[in-house]
C-alpha cells in the first residue's frame, strides 16, 4: 500500500524553472526599451539588481507587508534607480510588461514532465503556490502543465500565504485528504517545507544546489529522486 494519495507541489522554482523564464523575460525587456542607451550597462547587470532588489520586496509581500500592486511597481522603480534612472511611466510599463509576458514562457525544471507523467496514474496532483493568482494559470497552461493537476491553490484564494497554516487546511479540505495522507514538494524551506512540517504533513526539500532541511522528510538534488519514493 503506497505511502500518500496526494501530492502537493510548489509551482515556481520546482516545477516552472523561474529563473530560467524570469531572466529571459528581463533581458528582452532590456533590449525593447532600449535601457543601455539609458544608462544601464548591459542586460546582465540589469538582471542582477533587479532579482536583488524583488527578492527583498518578495519577502515582504510574503509577510504580508506589501501589495502585490506596490510589488510589482517599486521593484523596477528601485532597479532603475540603482542605475540613476529615475522614471516612473518607464517603472509601471516594466511591471505590467513582466507580468504580460513571463508567465507565457514554458521552461521547467529537469524531469517535471516526465516525472509527472510518471506518478499521474498512481497519485492525486496538486499545486500550492504563493504566486498571483492571475499569472500562475497561464504559466501552468503555457507550459502544458494544467491537466496534471486537481487543485491549483493559490495564496489569494486561500486567504493566506505559505508557511500560514491555513493554506495547507484549506488544501486538505478543497482536496478531502488528510495530512498523514499527503506529501508537500517544494524548494522553499521557510514556506514549503516549515510551512508543510507545522501542518503535519511529510515533506520533500527540493534543493538542486544543496542546503536541504536537515529535518524534511526527504531531501531532493532532482526531481527524479523522487522515483525512489513514490514510484
Amino acid at each position: 500500500m503506497k505511502r500518500y494519495e496526494h501530492l502537493f507541489f510548489d509551482l515556481d522554482h520546482t516545477l516552472w524553472d523561474f529563473e530560467t523564464n524570469s531572466r529571459q523575460t528581463l533581458r528582452d525587456l532590456f533590449h525593447a526599451e532600449g535601457l543601455a542607451d539609458r544608462g544601464v550597462p548591459d542586460a546582465e547587470e540589469f538582471i542582477d539588481a533587479y532579482e536583488e532588489i524583488n527578492h527583498g520586496l518578495w519577502q515582504r509581500y510574503e509577510s504580508g507587508h506589501l501589495h502585490k500592486d506596490v510589488l510589482r511597481v517599486l521593484r523596477f522603480r528601485n532597479t532603475l534607480l540603482r542605475f540613476g534612472l529615475k522614471d516612473e511611466k518607464l517603472a509601471v510599463r516594466l511591471g505590467h510588461d513582466y507580468i504580460a509576458q513571463c508567465p507565457l514562457r514554458s521552461a521547467l525544471m529537469p524531469g517535471a514532465m516526465e516525472l509527472l507523467n510518471d506518478l499521474g496514474s498512481t497519485y492525486r496532483m496538486h499545486i500550492i503556490t504563493n504566486g498571483f493568482e492571475e499569472v500562475q494559470h497561464v504559466k501552468l497552461a503555457s507550459s502544458g502543465l494544467t491537466a496534471h493537476f486537481d487543485l491549483v491553490l493559490t495564496s489569494e484564494m486561500a486567504g493566506a500565504k505559505k508557511p500560514d497554516p491555513r493554506i495547507f487546511e484549506a488544501a486538505l479540505k478543497r482536496t478531502k485528504a488528510s495530512a498523514t495522507g499527503s506529501l508537500m514538494i517544494g524548494d522553499s524551506q521557510p514556506a514549503d517545507i516549515q510551512g508543510a512540517r507545522s501542518a503535519g504533513w511529510d515533506q520533500a526539500h527540493f534543493a538542486p544546489h544543496g542546503n536541504a532541511d536537515p529535518d524534511a522528510t526527504y531531501a531532493l538534488k532532482h526531481l527524479n529522486d523522487l522515483r525512489a519514493i513514490l514510484l
